[in-house]
Order: structure tokens, then sequence, then C-alpha cells
């Protein structure tokens, strides 16, 4: 399948060299489509959305809310009241870790993470902890980047009330055994939520059998805009939150005594949304729905065999995360090279690619550390940038070693 027409910045140049755009993990390229739908909206029929009663305003709300059945069908949600539109990944694990969270969590209740999450999946629940006197847990991962499942299985106990955990490495791209987390939490009552961020843009998403409840991730990583993301809840989890934010379309009522709230999913959206990001998300969803999942996970695991397989050619390269399930992302080291200057030799030779800790320090102290480069893969991707990646490798091996 010729994608090419869909993404013309792959055609484009990084200083003079036919760029090779390897940083989908921290946001992927967006499809023509997706600068046209935001474009129309800004330049020919911009109004604000769930307020005027005017057609321009009630045509964008009628489009801004179809969005949000995209997004309930991408997930297979049970109802559209479950889809929280946020500003991304981070952004609803915050207003998880604030709403329910402070509801939830009081002093020597554990939470259990994983030393492979992202900052994001941490940061909001080392403020809870300490705010609540909480405890916080960690699960460890094993040689080839795996979470150790028997380790995790070990440090549940009757005060355990959540485990929040990525789906995908954001650094190694090794894949979460979700049959595993379900089995190991079956029958426990501990609320579980998953960073989907990553997982998003590789395979099928469906909430109603994952075992969750709560799932977020950002429409950036998903061929979308910057800026908007998701968090799916269990309807009767998020009525029974407390409002993140006051202000906006999140009121019912309002007077200096008292206020009520909304209704889901309104609830927990104050103020004017991003609605040229949301409808660019719908774009990308569009897209991604015609594509299809089938060829998505086809073509990320013929990247991912690849790609492994001329990187592990080269000499002395490590990489991080060898599992065998996993996405077509790639964190790795050639000893005697420091990240950045291989990445200075990468740029020059128009190959983006992101170097540095990856929001993931404690899982690159885990593999001895602080810093790594990453190769990240689209659906743009070709074996082409593969080469390109490989030669860029060598060529700084020759002038640093």
């Amino acid at each position: 399948m010729n994608l090419g027409q869909h993404f013309p910045m792959i055609s484009t140049q990084m200083n003079g060299k036919r760029l090779a755009y390897l940083d989908s993990a921290a946001t992927a390229l967006k499809p023509v489509s997706v600068a046209q739908t935001m474009s129309a909206y800004l330049n020919e029929h911009t109004s604000n959305v769930h307020r005027g009663i005017y057609s321009l305003s009630e045509d964008n709300t009628r489009h801004y809310e179809v969005v949000r059945d995209q997004v309930k069908d991408f997930l297979n949600a049970a109802a559209r009241e479950e889809i929280i539109f946020t500003k991304g990944t981070t952004d609803a694990i915050n207003l998880v870790a604030a709403s329910w969270g402070r509801t939830n969590i009081n002093a020597g209740d554990e939470i259990i993470i994983s030393e492979l999450e992202h900052h994001a999946n941490i940061v909001p629940w080392q403020m809870l902890r300490d705010e609540k006197n909480a405890k916080l847990l960690i699960i460890p991962i094993k040689d080839d980047g795996s979470l150790d499942y028997q380790a995790f299985e070990k440090l549940l106990s009757a005060r355990t009330k959540l485990v929040a955990l990525s789906m995908v490495s954001n650094t190694t791209g090794v894949i979460t055994d979700m049959a595993e987390v379900q089995r190991i939490l079956k029958n426990k009552n501990i609320t579980l939520l998953l960073d989907a961020a990553q997982a998003a843009p590789h395979f099928p998403l469906d909430v109603q059998s994952l075992g969750a409840d709560f799932l977020c991730f950002s429409a950036h990583k998903v061929y979308g805009p910057t800026g908007v993301g998701v968090l799916w809840g269990k309807q009767s989890l998020l009525e029974a939150m407390p409002p993140y934010q006051g202000g906006g379309n999140m009121i019912s009522t309002v007077t200096f005594e008292k206020t009520t709230w909304n209704k889901l999913p309104e609830k927990f959206e104050a103020g004017t949304p991003a609605i040229a990001e949301v409808l660019g998300f719908g774009a990308a969803l569009e897209f991604v729905a015609e594509i299809g999942f089938p060829y998505i996970e086809k073509r990320d695991q013929e990247l991912l065999n690849l790609a492994t397989k001329k990187l592990l050619d080269i000499p002395t390269l490590r990489l991080f995360g060898t599992h065998p399930k996993k996405v077509a992302t790639f964190a790795f080291e050639i000893p005697g090279l420091h990240p950045q200057d291989l990445g200075s030799v990468l740029n020059q030779e128009g190959v983006a690619i992101r170097t540095g800790h990856h929001c993931t320090q404690p899982l690159l102290k885990r593999f001895g550390v602080t810093a790594a480069a990453r190769a990240s893969f689209g659906l743009y991707n070709t074996e082409q940038d593969i080469d390109q990646l490989v030669m860029a490798i060598k060529k700084a091996q020759k002038l640093f070693l």
C-alpha cells in the first residue's frame, strides 16, 4: 500500500538529505486530511461549540460530537458518555489522579505502577501518594523489557487500590501482556488504569474486553493533532467522580451559594475546547479506519522484523527491550558513542530520531544508562528509512570510535 500521497512530509528534505522520520513515538506525521479538516474549520467555518443557536455553531457542535462517537467506536466503549476529551494522555492521567484518586485513595492505601512507565504515569501518582500518605509500589521488569508478572502478583495486598500500567513502552516498544494482567487482577476489586498512548497507533483497543476501568491516549500519536486526547472511563466511575476543573460547559447551574454540575461527558470538559484539534482528530480516526488495523499491524511487524535484523548486524549496538512481543520502536546505544553525538550525525544525514531519557528515567536506570537513542516507526516508513538509519549509525561509528 502506497501511503506517500497521504503524508507529503515524507518527500521533504532535512539538511539537504531525504527525510527519514523515525520519531513517531514522540508524535506521528499527519495525513493531508487532518490538515485540510483543521484548515477548513479555521478558515471557513469558525465558531464556538455547545453555545450558539446560529447554524454555524450548531453545525460545528454536531461535527464535534460526531468525533466523540468515532472515539467510542475506536475503543468499542459502551456509551459515548464515557468519552472525555482531554489535552492528551498526561492530562487524562492527572484527571484520574486528581478526581478519582483524591476521592478513593486514603492513608496507607497502595498504588502499583511499573518500572517501564512514562513519567506521566509516575509523577501524578507520586503527588497523590504524598498528599494522601499512601504507598507507591513498583513492578520490576526483566532483562528483555517485559514486566515481571510473578513479582507483580506478589505486590498485591488488601490495601491495593489502583494499578496504572502502560500497554506499550514508549521507549522499548515492548507490549504488556494484558491477558496476564487480567489474570492477576481477576476478582480483586482493584481499579485498573491503562496508558494506551503507544498502543493506540499500533493495534485495536477494546475497552469492554481489556478489563480496565480507565484508559487514555493522545490524538497526535494516532496521526492526529497535538493538544487533544481521550480519557475513557466506566460510566459508573465517572459519574461518581467530582469535577477536575471548574467553569464553562461543565456547569448546570451557578449561583453564588451553589453550583451544580453538568452531566457526562461535559462534567469533565471545562472551558472552550480545542475545536479545530478535535475535528482534526476525527479526520485522523477516519484515516486509520480506512487503512484498517489488519494492515497496520502487519506493516508494523514487517518493519519490526526488518529493522531488528539490520540493527543487530551493527557491531556493538545494544538494543533495550528484546522481548519478541513489541511494536516497531527501538531504544539502543552504541557503547562509547554518546546518544547526543549519534543523534547529531543522524540529523545531518536526514534521519530524525530521539535521544535522551525519553521521559523514562527509571527504565533507563534499570538498563544501566542515563540516555539512549530511539527510532520509532509509523505507517509511512519504509525499508529505505531503515537502510538510511543503519548507514548513518555506521557513519557516526567511524567518526567517533
